[in-house]
């Protein structure tokens, strides 16, 4: 693994080793994991895991918990992803779509308050992985999948791992499963833009449904509660997932323009209240980071973003998607604010503060990885700005703040990109 050392004003390739520690979700996991792991490895990763990065984010539900930590994910991922199967971060399952952290995957069963007698419907089964997280928890599982490669893999996983309770479909997700309904609850694992009307009429009066709804790259989680017929809603958190395909999709009325790349919420004026703490609003998986309302300091407007870490290796960090094809779209350029008090590394060299921004094709598949940054030291407010070319096969990019398992202190402020007719 080598070291970043990129200059200020620059951006640079990441080197696939020092990507992943860019990349997780949260980097707590103090050893690497190799393709032979031992079942006892994989144990104390899990409870590792568990306690660090899903209890330690906020879920409380000790029968999720418990399930989270006795569910072999290592299973539910490729072969060669199962070093990082414990890292709290998506991966890759193919077919341009991918395996949820963790976390995400926590929190979304525990807003369905799940109960023994439950009889669930999921939309997306993606890997498995979350309907094996759900099987010890309920009475039934009904889990159906678009991807017909997919569904077939994650039934063979699912019935050699013995989830008796857990049924599966190949299907277009958007019309449900009417021949099982009603079901006491739903949770849907794929972004559609709006609920799908006959979800709405599968659901039990008095149930619940969780769905991530919106944009194809600014999304909330939305809980439902089926009251006299009708859905009730409570806005929860942003979040990312890969779009509803099938129905839902040609359903969507707004799209956005991939030739014109945009952030949304990059002064950090927008905020919203999870936990009783003020969190930047359009950005999702946020760690150790807090705004900071001082229109003295601030660069731009009244707030700005703060990232704080003490401990090394710990995800400290915000993202958010966009919409960018490298076909029309060559170059960005990406200008922000940063300021840094104390910063240091991690517990590797390679874990220090950047702007990364990683570049997907149609199919999910990382094609590119740029960063700016890394920054050291103590500075005052400076600005930043990095032309990025843009890979000729990307369609959609992630952008990740923070210090992504450096320490110290550093904060962010009147982040912006725009797309450049050259680079």
């Amino acid at each position: 693994m080598r070291s970043l050392s990129v200059g200020r004003n620059s951006a640079t390739l990441l080197h696939p080793a020092s990507l992943l520690w860019a990349l997780v979700a949260s980097a707590t996991v103090a050893w690497p994991a190799t393709a032979q792991t031992s079942t006892a490895e994989f144990t104390a990763q899990r409870e590792k895991m568990t306690r660090d990065e899903v209890q330690g984010a906020g879920v409380k539900n000790e029968r999720v918990l418990d399930s989270i930590r006795k569910t072999l994910r290592h299973e539910f991922v490729n072969f060669r992803d199962r070093p990082y199967a414990y890292y709290d971060m998506a991966l890759p399952i193919g077919q341009g779509q991918t395996i949820s952290p963790p976390f995400i995957v926590a929190y979304m069963t525990e807003q369905l308050d799940p109960q023994p007698n439950d009889k669930v419907l999921e939309i997306g089964t993606g890997s498995g992985y979350q309907a094996a997280v759900l099987s010890p928890l309920v009475k039934e599982v009904y889990t159906i999948e678009i991807v017909d490669p997919l569904g077939r893999q994650a039934a063979r996983v699912l019935q050699k791992l013995r989830y008796t309770n857990v049924f599966t479909k190949i299907g277009d997700g958007y019309q449900g499963w009417p021949e099982k309904a009603p079901f006491d609850k739903i949770i849907v694992t794929c972004s559609p833009e709006k609920v799908p009307a006959p979800l709405v009429a599968q659901l039990k009066e008095g149930g619940r449904l969780i769905v991530p709804l919106g944009e194809r790259y600014q999304q909330m989680f939305y809980l439902f509660k089926k009251e006299n017929g009708q859905l009730v809603s409570e806005a929860l958190r942003p979040t990312l997932f890969v779009p509803m395909t099938g129905k839902a999709e040609t359903l969507r009325e707004t799209k956005p323009d991939a030739a014109k790349p945009k952030l949304i919420n990059g002064s950090f004026e927008q905020t919203y209240i999870e936990n009783e703490k003020e969190v930047p609003s359009n950005w999702h998986y946020v760690r150790q980071a807090q705004i900071v309302a001082d229109e003295t300091e601030a660069p731009d407007g009244k707030q700005f973003l703060v990232f704080s870490n003490s401990t090394p290796g710990r995800g400290s960090q915000a993202l958010q998607g966009f919409a960018v094809d490298g076909k029309v779209c060559k170059a960005i350029e990406v200008m922000f604010e940063v300021r840094g008090k104390d910063i240091r590394p991690g517990a590797t060299r390679d874990q220090m503060p950047l702007v990364a921004i990683t570049f997907y094709d149609e199919r999910q598949d990382v094609v590119g990885d740029r960063a700016i940054g890394p920054w050291r030291g103590t500075f005052k407010w400076q600005r930043e700005h990095a032309e990025i070319e843009v890979p000729l096969r990307a369609k959609t990019a992630i952008i990740r703040i923070g210090l992504l398992g450096g320490q110290g202190e550093i904060a962010f402020d009147s982040l912006d990109i725009n797309a450049v007719e050259k680079f």
